[in-house]
């Protein structure tokens, strides 16, 4: 059923761990309290303490940019969500970075940034991509031994537009109120409707509703975009400028492997040819130009091998040897894997065999990372070793830099990635794929001025680049609306600015993206 699916795919998106990871994580986890009586004390008082008042702490920086310093604002923060009668809902954290000097709030851009899971905090765009540091995992993005460290970071979107990173309830230090219950933040409709009224009030209370308006998310991040775009104009009357989708899903039916659902193995080859390409298991003729190839297999999926899909068992059993024959030259898998597989790879199979023969895996947010498991004969990887690279950096990096730098104190764990949220409610995907491509066509529609950025690694084997070119190619939109829309392509996984050399490419592509929004 898709329902069961979908839910299922909520876990998906940032979440890369093993099933019995995954439960590990679900589980409570105490923060070395002293004992059970102790520690839910130590909850009330930071519970009372976060959402009984809003907060602030603001730091002054500077940083270098493109040769020039750069003086701004740091504001760690929480945010309370009311009922009308004032009655508390939640606590929402936030960091904001504002330039300091500037006179008028209609010269500068500002942008709402969050990230997916569903379960996710903002920290990976914050200290990734957007914000005026970022964690240094190496040269080519590939890792750093623990702790890992920050680094000022050349590409910040802070030249161009303000930023706020918000933490959707129960992620980072976000919270529902006491006596409040958190579940109802934990789906599609609640979730969007709390941050978007966390966008509202930030934006009313820092006189910020001239500023021309922008969201940035990542994985299921996109989805909430989509959603947000519409949301916020019918509801609020906000209308944006532009949508950064940072590895998008809009539509699930383009990434659930499910009997009967064939699209998304189309969709799914030209990234493991991308994969297979870069660990060298292509033939010499494929290996010379990752672009050209990859061209070649688009046009093969698109085309015999989505027919191929179509016509099922009708294939003669020649015509099903020369669909497994070419989908082993783009894969570098065995033809009669494929043919064992129906012609029909599904990802996780496809991270375990592709280098079997080597004892390594490949990795769901990042396929140029390589793994080992126990059980060389498995079916399915035990771990993904592109999140298990970035987890322990990226977590030091956010508490040291929040107490430190920002000097945010709480006792709180900052919920870097929590399956807290789950089960998750995809409210509007009963016995269907949750899709919000509709809604975000709706407020273009509505708002001529609203433009689109997708950016899409080569190697993310979590949201493949060409189920986004296969969303937006399917939403309905003329050429004029169609027009608002821009790709930006990038040699790198689901978080394509891990490494360096895209990062920057990654910066001035929207760089270029916001000028033409903005008319300048």
């Amino acid at each position: 059923m898709p329902t069961a699916r979908v839910t299922t795919l909520g876990l998906f998106l940032l979440s890369s761990f093993s099933a019995l990871a995954f439960a590990a994580v679900r589980q409570e986890r105490p923060v070395d309290a002293p004992g059970a009586a102790a520690k839910k004390e130590v909850e009330k008082t930071d519970a009372d303490k976060v959402v009984a008042t809003d907060r602030e702490v603001a730091t002054q920086h500077e940083i270098t940019l493109d040769g020039k310093k750069l003086a701004y604002t740091a504001t760690a923060g929480t945010l309370v969500l009311r009922e009308e009668d004032g009655k508390k809902k939640a606590s929402i954290f936030y960091v904001a970075y504002t330039k300091n000097g500037v006179g008028d709030p209609a010269e500068r851009a500002l942008t709402f940034s969050f990230n997916g899971g569903p379960g996710s905090s903002s920290v990976w765009l914050h200290l990734g991509a957007l914000g005026p540091k970022r964690v240094d995992l190496g040269s080519e993005g590939l890792g750093a031994p623990p702790p890992g460290k920050l680094v000022d970071n050349a590409s910040s979107w802070l030249d161009f537009t303000d930023l706020v990173f918000i933490d959707p309830v129960t992620t980072g230090y976000s919270r529902a109120a006491p006596g409040e219950k958190d579940d109802e933040y934990h789906g599609v409709e609640g979730d969007v409707r709390s941050v978007a009224e966390f966008i509202r009030l930030w934006t009313t209370r820092n006189q910020r509703w001239t500023s021309p308006k922008f969201l940035t998310g990542e994985s299921y991040g996109t989805t909430r975009a989509a959603a947000l775009a519409e949301h916020l104009q019918t509801r609020h009357g906000m209308f944006l400028n532009g949508i950064v989708l940072v590895s998008a899903v809009l539509d699930f039916q383009t990434l659930e492997m499910d009997v009967g659902n064939d699209l998304p193995y189309a969709l799914y080859l030209p990234t493991m040819c991308a994969t297979a390409f870069y660990h060298h298991a292509l033939a010499p003729e494929l290996s010379k130009d990752l672009r050209a190839t990859l061209a070649e297999v688009e046009r093969f999926a698109a085309s015999e091998y989505t027919l191929a899909l179509a016509r099922g068992s009708t294939l003669t059993d020649a015509e099903r040897a020369d669909v497994a024959a070419k989908l082993a030259r783009f894969t570098g898998l065995a033809p009669e894997f494929v043919l064992d597989c129906n012609l029909r790879v599904g990802d996780g199979r496809f991270y375990k065999e592709l280098l079997r023969k080597e004892r390594r895996t490949v990795g769901r947010l990042d396929a140029r990372f390589t793994g080992t498991d126990r059980d060389a004969a498995g079916e399915r990887p035990e771990y993904d070793p592109s999140y298990a690279a970035i987890q322990g950096p990226y977590t030091a990096a956010a508490n040291d830099y929040l107490r430190r730098d920002l000097k945010w104190e709480s006792d709180f764990v900052y919920e870097i990635l929590t399956g807290r949220v789950h089960p998750w409610k995809f409210d509007g995907a009963d016995n269907r794929y949750l899709d919000v491509a509709e809604r975000l066509r709706g407020a273009m529609t509505q708002n001529p001025a609203l433009r689109v950025f997708v950016a899409c690694g080569y190697y993310d084997l979590a949201t493949p680049y060409t189920a986004a070119h296969y969303t937006f190619d399917h939403m309905g939109m003329d050429r004029e609306l169609r027009a608002r829309v821009e790709f930006g392509h990038y040699e790198a996984g689901h978080m394509l600015y891990v490494r360096p050399k895209e990062l920057e490419a990654f910066g001035k592509d929207v760089q270029g993206f916001y000028a033409k929004a903005l008319g300048r």
